[in-house]
Formats: C-alpha cells, structure tokens, sequence
C-alpha cells in the first residue's frame, strides 16, 4: 500500500481538482490525509517543518512587494494613463490597439509579475478600447489571453521568484535568462498581429482619434505618462540584474517608486492605496497558501517514495538529455491544464531538479523552458485557465468559440519561442552568463 501512495496523491489531486475544489485545499487535505496512513500521530510534526520552511523563506518575501508595485499602478490609475498613451501612438495602424495591448502587458507584466492580475487589469481597458473600432472578437480574446499570460515570463514574474526558491537558484539569473525568451515572445506577437491585420484590415482598423491629437500633445503624453514607469522597471530590473540590490530589496525599490509616482501625479489617496495593500494581502494570502500546501504536498510525496519511484522509471527508460527535455515539458504541459502554475512549480520542480542534474542538462536552461511550457499551457484550450479569466470580463458578444480560435495562433507563437530555446540554448544562458562573470 505505502509503494503505491505516490500514483494515489496524484490521481486523488486531479480527482479534487475536476471536483472544484480550490487547488491549496486538495493539496492541503490530500497532504494530510495520505501523512497519516504514513506518521501515524506524527503527522503533524513532519508537516510542520514544511510548514516553518515556507513561513521562513526571504527570498518569498520579494512576491508581496512586486504584487504591491503592479497594484499602487493600477489602484492610481497610471496603468490606465499608460494604456491611452500607448494607444495614442499605436491606434493610427491596422491592429494597432492591439499591438498597444500586447504592448501594455509586457510593461504591466514588468510591473506586476502576477499572472491573472495582468490579463484582467489590461483587458478591462482594452476590449473596450477594441470593441469600439469593431475588431474582430477572436483578435480581441487571442491578444489580451496571449498579453496576459507574459507575466509567467517577463520578470519580475512570480513564477520565477517561486521556481528558484524550489530549484535552489539565483533568482537574478532566471530573471536574466527569462528576458530575452519574453522579448521575443512579445516581438513575434505583435508581429503577427500587424501581418494579419495588414492583410485583412477588417480585423483590425485603425483608430481615427490617434490622428487628431497634434504631435506636442503626444510627446507630452509620452513624457508624463510612458517614461516614468518605464524608469521604475528599469530601475527594479537593473538593480537587480547588475547585482546593486537583492530580489526582495529590487521589490522594495518598486513598491517605493510606485508610491512616489503616484504621490508625483496626485493620484494616490488613502483609499486607494488601502485598496492596494487589500489586493497584494489577497492575492499574497492565495499564493502563500498554495506555496504551503504544495511543499506539504511535496514532502509527503517524497517521504513516501515518489521521488525515487521516478527516476527509477527515467532511468529504466534510459533517454538522451533531449529525450529527458521532451518527456518532463510534456508532463509539465499536460499537468497546466488542470493545476495553476504554482502548483505545478512547487509539485515538480523538487521531482525534476535532480532527474536534471543527473543528466546534465543546464538547470537555467530547463527552468526557462519549463516556464515556457507553463504559460502555453496558460493560454491552451481547452481548459485553459486564460480563458476563464477572460470570460469574467468579456463582453457577452464574445463566445468560448472566438475565444478558443483567437488564442490558437498565440499558442503556436509561444510554441515557436520554446523551439528556439531548445535549439538554440543561449538565447536562456547568455544574459546570466554575463552576471555569473561580473
């Protein structure tokens, strides 16, 4: 019986999960339940050092701050000062609000790290924006689904601060290492967005208040309300890549500056920044919940054999490093769609990391391309968690059917970009090599 309790945590996890019940509750319940049949009366003691384990991690400390920096932006109204700025410039083009859209995530992304804070906050100011100019409503749910799921990631993602805690990395070089896979990412987006609305201006069409705002005002614009957040990212991401500052002290620099821009453009109040600090609690509480019933529900399945069950079978199936790739991103893959991406952090990230070692394959390499799977999952019908945020904020016009044609074609985008991750490795390794020889 106890060989078997690995098989049993996994089939009973998805059971809970199809069931509708919370993910941090069934790794709760299901940690619990299978300690037992393993501790005894002990079980408590065993799961307390899980327990103190993640209450004590500082490098944990930088997600409230990064969560607190996304909110202040967006609880002020500078996210929504940044977007019209955007879609000043951008609007004038064929497809051109929703390249401002991809445009505004990949900078919120920046700003937040969170994954669904993202496509909600975006996309409640851009599928008015689109539905305005009559675009295409699988464009419109494909772009803000694709925006959103850039804050798995473009650092400072959440993703990444948990995966390193996990895989005992330097959250500096993921973040590094993840930079230029998401630039790309965004770069093929856009891309494909101007192409199809290039051939199909129907799509599309451009926007006619872009052309009626003089020059003066934009660059106005473009000076009050695009720069300055640009500078705060810079500044969070430069210190931390160039070794000034610690994660959690980078995460300080950019809930201190968020404050200081909104103090700058009269836009904070006490209410709103209450609402703030309300929201980074919640969605803190949610993570912190999960992160905790994910190291219980790791620890039971590695005291009770799992680990071992699996790299018997890796090793039984004797696969090349790339074979090895393949099979645990599929895994990965296949687990996106039913558990959200902390979830699949914290469960396989401690199963995969020696299985990774052993073969040699370059941990910071495989954590990007693990990242990559996580967020094509995101975005992958049909259980797409992307969607489902989406639809809390859709118009009612807007059917699962645009939603699941619209987001296709991102899907294969982000498949692409792990292609050229896994061929060509240093598009992950080059920027952390830098700071590893700094």
């Amino acid at each position: 019986m106890i060989e078997l309790i690995p098989i049993l945590m996994f089939i009973t996890l998805f059971i809970f999960v199809f069931a509708g019940i919370p993910v941090a509750l069934s790794l709760i319940i299901i940690s619990c339940g299978f300690g037992l049949l393993i501790f005894g009366d002990s079980l408590f003691l065993q799961l307390y050092g899980s327990i103190l384990h993640t209450a004590s991690n500082f490098t944990l400390s930088a997600i409230p701050l990064f969560i607190l920096m996304g909110a202040l932006l967006e609880q002020t109204g500078l996210a929504l000062r940044l977007f019209k700025a955007l879609q000043l410039w951008m609007g004038k083009y064929p497809g051109g609000l929703a390249v401002a859209t991809i445009s505004m995530c990949a900078i919120f992304a920046a700003a937040s790290g969170v994954v669904g804070a993202v496509e909600i906050v975006v996309g409640m100011m851009a599928l008015p924006a689109m539905a305005k100019y009559k675009y295409d409503q699988g464009l419109m749910a494909g772009t803000v689904c694709a925006g959103g799921s850039l804050g798995t990631i473009i650092p400072p993602s959440i993703v990444v601060v948990v995966y390193a805690s996990m895989a005992q990395l330097s959250i500096g070089q993921l973040f590094a290492a993840s930079l230029l896979p998401g630039l790309i990412m965004v770069v093929l987006f856009i891309l494909y967005i101007l192409i199809i609305c290039r051939v199909n201006k129907k799509l599309g069409p451009a926007s006619t208040e872009s052309n009626a705002v003089p020059l003066k005002e934009k660059m106005q614009v473009t000076l009050s309300a695009i720069i300055p957040p640009m500078l705060l990212i810079a500044a969070v991401l430069g210190s931390l890549l160039l070794g000034i500052a610690s994660p959690t002290e980078a995460a300080a620099v950019g809930a201190a500056g968020a404050a200081l821009l909104s103090l700058a453009f009269r836009e904070l109040t006490l209410e709103k920044f209450i609402n703030a600090l309300k929201n980074t609690i919640k969605i803190t509480a949610m993570i912190m919940l999960i992160v905790m019933g994910g190291t219980m529900f790791t620890s039971i399945f590695a005291v009770s054999g799992g680990g071992w069950m699996i790299t018997e079978w890796v090793n039984e199936l004797d696969m090349s490093p790339y074979g090895l790739i393949f099979l645990l991103m599929a895994v990965v893959f296949v687990a996106g769609f039913v558990l959200d991406w902390i979830s699949v952090v914290l469960i396989f990230v401690p199963i995969f990391t020696p299985l990774v070692k052993t073969a040699g394959v370059d941990p910071v390499w495989f954590a990007v391309m693990f990242m990559v799977v996580i967020q094509t999952s995101y975005l992958t019908p049909p259980m797409a968690p992307s969607i489902f945020y989406l639809k809390s904020i859709a118009p009612k016009s807007m059917t699962y059917s645009h939603m699941y044609k619209g987001v296709m074609p991102f899907v294969l985008i982000q498949l692409l970009v792990l292609v050229i991750v896994v061929l060509i490795p240093s598009v992950a390794t080059y920027l952390p090599s830098l700071i590893t020889s700094g």
